[in-house]
């Protein structure tokens, strides 16, 4: 598979729903990490740390277009089954430990991911509105974790911090799906139109 081009419209709307993802989600990791230790943090920091120098040593071989995407789906991917695997087995410690790890797999590609967007974008114009979609979408997700957490409270009674945090990794589950095919529809790969596009 060869990448050949990015659609940046479609990519600011990627970029939108994958921040508004992180607003929604952002209060509800407190609640999930509850049963880990605190050594699994600095454990965890360690290993982020090795990891994102390892990738940063080859980022001459990974800062292709086609390595960008496959990077930022496999993000993704890992993200969606991360998401699942809490509404199937929530509030275990395994889980707990393993949505752990999978963020900091995540967290390794960071850097890079942000280095490859600015060089693929390249357009002053482009890396503002990138931003601008990136806060946007933060600040919408803020919002609406907000009044989904009020309306949970509201209208079906749902006040412990379990149940609310459960029941918005539906949301999550819906967001995730719209980033994931926003960013097949964001690339342009062997000079087709991959399927979402259509």
């Amino acid at each position: 598979m060869k990448v050949v081009k990015i659609y940046p419209q479609k990519y600011f709307l990627y970029k939108f729903f994958n921040s508004t993802f992180t607003g929604l989600s952002v209060g509800s990791i407190f609640t999930i990490y509850a049963p880990l230790k605190p050594s699994i943090f600095s454990l965890g920091g360690i290993l982020l740390a090795i990891g994102m120098l390892i990738v940063a040593k080859f980022y001459e071989k990974l800062i292709t277009l086609t390595k960008f995407f496959l990077i930022s789906l496999f993000v993704e991917l890992v993200m969606l089954m991360l998401i699942l695997l809490f509404l199937i087995k929530p509030y275990t410690y395994t889980t707990a430990l393993l949505i752990y790890a999978g963020y900091q797999l995540t967290f390794i590609f960071g850097s890079y991911l942000v280095r490859a967007e600015t060089l693929f974008l390249r357009k002053k114009r482009f890396l503002s509105l990138v931003d601008m979609y990136k806060q946007a979408g933060y600040l919408a997700g803020l919002v609406v974790s907000f009044f989904f957490y009020k309306g949970l409270e509201t209208l079906f009674k749902i006040t412990t911090n379990q149940e609310k945090v459960y029941f918005l990794h539906f949301l999550l589950l819906f967001i995730e799906t719209i980033i994931i095919l926003f960013l097949i529809k964001s690339f342009k790969i062997r000079g087709k139109n991959p399927p979402f596009n259509n």
